[in-house]
């Protein structure tokens, strides 16, 4: 049982470039802090620095937009060679409608705009795609870690996305590692002896949710420890919390 959590942003991060190295970067600014990395801690970085780093990055100038993209600028706000890059980003588009595109990414997320986005970036000169594999990039950045601390620490790539039914958005696991992202309840009783059947909490999720309350959208804070959360060591992978789609009602 967890019996308390604490979630600590990590300042000093700084402007991020392609080439840097994300773990790097993180190590220092923790020394900075005079902070250190104990076992079982749970590094939560966004998505948008580890973009920079691996130079998933777009300058729109470059891009000749198709038809459709130049039909969905008719009714949106964005530039149509902003469109023809979700186009491309997108296995397909579940919904399009007064210039909002809902899209399904390569690796099977459902999000706006297939996850592309222009803020925090140049000034909106740049647009950002997602990691190729985040997963992967988990992968790195956690063996680094460990390897540069000593410590055994887990490590979650968190995104924004919006939901379905509900206003406002929240941050997800796009990439894990050293972790289960989810706990399956499935079999065990309840306090009242009742034993539960399909309860599947994505803990990986909620740890990316929470992270962003000291992340914040504009204050250039791009990484926060979560340290007393006892997770579920593991070969864990963000994919395990994509629905398959035998499985979606929605579909």
């Amino acid at each position: 049982m967890t019996t308390g959590v604490t979630i600590m942003p990590v300042r000093g991060i700084g402007e991020v470039a392609a080439g840097d190295d994300v773990a790097a970067l993180i190590g220092r600014a923790l020394a900075a802090d005079g902070q250190a990395l104990c076992d079982g801690d749970i590094v939560v970085v966004t998505q948008k620095i580890v973009s920079k780093a691996e130079g998933r990055l777009v300058d729109p100038a470059t891009v000749e937009p198709s038809h459709l993209a130049q039909m969905a600028a008719v009714h949106g706000a964005k530039d149509a060679r902003h469109y023809e890059v979700v186009l491309r980003e997108s296995r397909r588009v579940v919904r399009m409608d007064r210039g909002v595109l809902i899209s399904e990414t390569h690796h099977g997320f459902i999000c706006a705009n297939a996850g592309v986005d222009e803020s925090n970036v140049g000034g909106g000169q740049w647009l950002t795609l997602l990691p190729v594999d985040p997963d992967a990039s988990a992968r790195r950045i956690c063996a680094a870690l460990c390897a540069a601390s000593g410590a055994t620490v887990a490590v979650i790539i968190s995104d924004t996305f919006g939901r379905a039914w509900r206003e406002g958005q929240v941050n997800v696991a796009i990439g894990v590692a050293g972790m289960l992202p989810l706990h399956d309840y499935a079999g065990q009783p309840d306090a009242y002896g009742y034993t539960m059947h399909v309860t599947n909490i994505a803990v990986a999720d909620e740890l990316a949710s929470a992270a962003e309350l000291v992340m914040g959208k504009v204050d250039a804070v791009p990484v926060a420890l979560i340290r007393g959360y006892r997770y579920r060591a593991g070969d864990g992978s963000a994919r395990a919390l994509v629905r398959a789609p035998e499985r979606d009602l929605f579909r």
